[in-house]
């Protein structure tokens, strides 16, 4: 940044920070400037070049300012985010605040071809938002094919000055991001996959915090390790941060209490072992309440899919108390078996709001959606199947909701439909309705359960203040297993879930004190239900957070229409708004 432009913004009572040199500094508690530079270093002359060297092997990873995983971005309850991103790589970029509501910031959302452009190489962008009425932890990652494979950091926004956590006041916090490694390039590899027609390669490894641990080779040194004094309560904040892998997570001999998922403060639940899908966090707390050692950490997987190849080792940490030997032998940490689906239940059965909660009943819910989720087999007419047609039944796999593949469009949705620019998407996504079918077991093809899949860009339309319920409803087409879906611009109540096929005259619904999240993980085999006010004008996706699923097309779009105030409208784009 020139200096005459930093001389600006400190006459404007902005605060700078460049995060490109590690040099950061604050002059106002209101607005937090950033910059990002993205680069790779093919190009030997930028100091930013990141080459890093995992499993053996060394190779050119996207980073944020050189740094795997990224830089924590800091910040208070209703706080202005400016962040600065330039471009230095050769692929197209966009950055996810995930979790953050963009409340009448739309425009700064990130996911590439919905609400922007993306960002080219050697352009940039700035985003400009508030964190409106949110506090916890979230984080950012690139939106953009599997770039957030490297591309991520947490995002920790902090309550304002004198206001207390609903617990006592831990020792210390740390933030730990799961992740999972590739050794091929991460872009290159989604080409493949999608040229194919057939399932992605499991990654290389597992990570905590980019260090895979001892259970992967030449990584005997590449362990995260965290130390704690005896006595004293930590505050863990857990980010999954992976890509196409849902994780178990777990220490030695201690155990975990959540106190907050999504962002949104729970009910104390105390357990031996979390389970986080892609794009969840989670805040727990840990109490060094056993004898002076080193203790593992581990992260695992959760597979909870039938024949699908997966990454079996764990990324293994270390947690060290204050006065243990260096060497001394690590207790190891027990992991659930990878498709213990009744781990996963226990966890999700715990979660509940701290207090009672304004959940929208039944008689004032305005619109009612069934979606069905999962995969599918298209036919495959290529003239070379054996490289083109890969997946099951030589065909192609597909994802869908309610049996709709999302096809990504090559322009700014949102800009299209800011500007009423027609033939980009239309508004006939299907819905069906809710009713009493088999779909676990295959359902007939006119309940959106076919293998094959149709095509198309497609959203739903609301207005503003809308009572939504959604009941998602996983299928069994080709197989079943737990999908993470995440709705952005807006947090739901979790209300019900439960196995098998839905059911409106069984289902029990929690509207007392469900939990408040943006990402849930709809149950293996099952549905799940929520409900939500749709009060923040704009397009917004909701979609798999498995990045292949996406890639697949497992995605849909919300509109919601402006309010009746100034205040509640959809503002002007940006000037520099990315182009097409």
């Amino acid at each position: 940044m020139a200096s005459s432009s930093v001389s600006s913004l400190l006459r404007l009572s902005f605060c700078l920070f460049i995060l490109q040199v590690m040099n950061i500094g604050r002059c106002n508690a209101a607005t937090r400037i950033y910059q990002f530079k993205a680069s790779i270093n093919n190009i030997q002359i930028y100091v930013q070049t990141k080459r890093l060297t995992r499993l053996c092997q060394t190779k050119e990873i996207v980073t944020i300012n050189g740094k795997f995983p990224g830089l924590a971005i800091t910040a208070q309850e209703d706080d202005n985010i400016v962040v600065n991103v330039i471009n230095m790589t050769p692929y197209n970029a966009t950055i996810h605040w995930h979790g953050i509501k963009q409340k009448l910031s739309c425009w700064y959302d990130g996911p590439s071809y919905i609400t922007q452009c993306p960002i080219q190489s050697g352009q940039r962008f700035t985003y400009n938002f508030t964190v409106t009425q949110q506090k916890g932890t979230f984080f950012w990652h690139a939106h953009f094919s599997w770039l957030r494979a490297t591309v991520y950091g947490p995002l920790i926004v902090y309550p304002k000055a004198n206001v207390p956590y609903p617990f006592k006041k831990p020792f210390k916090e740390h933030t730990i991001l799961l992740g999972e490694y590739w050794l091929k390039n991460v872009v290159e590899l989604e080409k493949h996959v999608l040229e194919s027609g057939g399932p992605p390669p499991p990654a290389d490894a597992f990570t905590i915090n980019g260090q895979p641990g001892p259970n992967y080779n030449c990584s005997s040194k590449d362990v995260y390790e965290l130390e704690i004094v005896p006595r004293k309560t930590y505050l863990l904040r857990l980010i999954n941060a992976g890509i196409n892998m849902e994780s178990f997570f777990t220490i030695a001999n201690h155990r975990l209490t959540i106190v907050e998922v999504d962002g949104e403060y729970t009910k104390p639940f105390t357990t031996e072992r979390v389970m986080l899908v892609p794009g969840q966090t989670m805040n727990v707390l840990l109490t060094a309440d056993q004898p002076i050692g080193r203790y593992s950490i581990a992260m695992g997987p959760y597979e909870s899919a039938k024949n699908v190849k997966f990454q079996h080792t764990s990324a293994i940490a270390s947690l060290r108390y204050f006065g243990a030997f260096p060497n001394s032998v690590a207790s190891p940490a027990k992991l659930p078996v990878f498709n213990d689906n009744i781990a996963v239940k226990t966890v999700m059965d715990g979660l509940r709001s701290l207090n009672k909660v304004d959940v929208p009943k039944d008689v004032d819910v305005d619109a009612r959606l069934f979606i069905t989720i999962g995969i599918n087999v298209n036919k495959c007419n290529s003239e070379d199947p054996n490289n083109k047609c890969q997946g099951p039944r030589q065909g192609r796999l597909a994802a869908s909701m309610n049996n709709i593949s999302f096809v990504e469009p090559k322009v700014s949705i949102l800009e299209a439909y800011y500007k009423k620019l027609e033939g980009y998407f239309t508004l006939d996504f299907p819905t069906a309705p809710e009713k009493s079918y088999d779909f676990v077991n295959g359902a007939p093809s006119d309940i959106a359960n076919d293998t094959q899949a149709a095509n198309g860009t497609r959203a739903m339309v609301f207005e503003y203040g809308s009572r939504i319920q959604i009941i998602f409803q996983n299928t069994g087409t080709l197989t079943t297993e737990n999908h993470p879906i995440h709705l952005h611009g807006h947090s739901f109540y979790v209300i019900g879930y439960g196995t098998g096929n839905y059911d409106q005259r069984t289902a029990r619904f929690n509207l007392e004190d469900p939990p408040y999240l943006n990402t849930i993980g709809v149950p293996v085999g099952g549905w799940a239900a929520i409900r939500f006010v749709a009060d923040n004008p704009g397009l917004w996706l909701l979609h798999c957070h498995f990045d292949i699923h996406q890639t697949w097309g497992m995605s849909t779009m919300f509109i919601v229409k402006n309010g009746k105030t100034v205040v509640e409208s959809l503002p002007q784009p940006p000037a520099d708004l990315p182009k097409c």
